[in-house]
């Protein structure tokens, strides 16, 4: 693959394919295989002839800062965040990627080409390589290689504390609680990162009014939401009384978060259920994609401030009831 700007082939919406560019790292006498999901890549450039150290040097993670594009960019050396000892080979690149709605660099010894593939054939890690757990998402099987699908939001929450999870205002919650209409709402909370899952359950239940149910990918959930709509059906209730909202990641092997909402939607059964999908890849560039799988909303990880638009929306379902 060149360099400069990726050729992004459009995809439809919900039919749980993704497009990685595949990467490599070089170690001594190895080279591993990792990939990015496309849409967070802008550009891909060689190293900046022209930059700076990093203001803390106990980030040894931070390559430098460079200017790009009259912004500075903090590059990110992925051998050293993955704990690699990386071997220069030759030159190697720089991937300029945007999402969480800022833009970082990361350094890698090179780059391959793009690969489109179902979510199906990306698999969790199911245990193994947990050296590696909170930096890898996934992992798929590419022309006869391993390539583990990387969790970049991880790196750059490490390297700054405001982009972890953060909660309404104690102000908020307070006025929440008076809104209370009695009973739990029930949100399925989807994501396949077990500290997310993990952060996410507690803001949402330190409020007071809220239940979290946790699944680990679309699939998971979808399983859960057949299973509850025949207990429903069984039980003569609705199936809102297992789940009043589904609360969803787009990037998920197995199943994304697209295709999930594709499926909930066409569902006579559950498509009463609203679906908001809250990923990294909420952007206007890309909002339009949850827009044509019927998202009732789109929240950019990883502020929580959905909480209210989550209660407006339960609340108003159980006033028209």
């Amino acid at each position: 693959m060149g360099q400069g700007n990726t050729s992004n082939i459009l995809l439809e919406s919900g039919t749980n394919e993704v497009e990685i560019l595949e990467l490599y790292i070089d170690e001594e006498g190895y080279r591993g295989y990792y990939a990015v999901n496309v849409a967070k890549v802008i550009e891909i450039i060689p190293v900046p002839k022209t930059k700076i150290s990093p203001p803390d040097s106990r980030r040894g993670m931070v390559s430098g800062l460079f200017n790009h594009r009259n912004k500075v960019v903090v590059l990110v050396d992925l051998a050293v965040w993955l704990g690699k000892n990386r071997v220069e080979n030759k030159p190697c690149n720089v991937l300029i990627t945007e999402f969480n709605n800022v833009v970082t660099a990361f350094l890698v010894s090179g780059v391959t080409r793009i690969h489109r593939v179902t979510w199906q054939n990306i698999k969790p890690l199911d245990g193994y390589m947990e050296d590696m757990s909170d930096a890898v998402t996934g992992v798929v099987e590419l022309d006869n290689n391993l390539v583990f699908m990387l969790d970049l939001e991880k790196a750059i929450a490490e390297l700054d504390p405001n982009l972890a999870l953060k909660a309404p205002s104690g102000e908020e919650r307070v006025s929440a609680a008076a809104a209370d209409t009695g009973r739990p709402i029930r949100i399925l909370h989807v994501d396949d990162s077990n500290v997310i899952r993990r952060n996410v359950k507690a803001r949402l239940e330190e409020q007071g009014d809220i239940a979290v149910i946790s699944a680990g990918n679309g699939d998971e959930a979808w399983n859960w939401l057949v299973a509850a709509s025949a207990r429903a059906l069984s039980a003569g209730r609705p199936v809102s009384d297992y789940a009043d909202v589904v609360l969803t990641d787009i990037e998920m092997p197995v199943m994304d978060g697209y295709h999930l909402c594709k499926k909930i939607k066409e569902s006579a059964e559950l498509r009463g259920i609203p679906v908001i999908l809250f990923s990294s890849l909420i952007t206007d560039k890309l909002i339009h994609k949850g827009q044509s799988v019927g998202a009732d909303g789109q929240f950019s990880k990883p502020d929580l401030s959905l909480i209210g638009f989550i209660r407006d929306l339960v609340h108003r379902k159980d006033k028209a009831a």
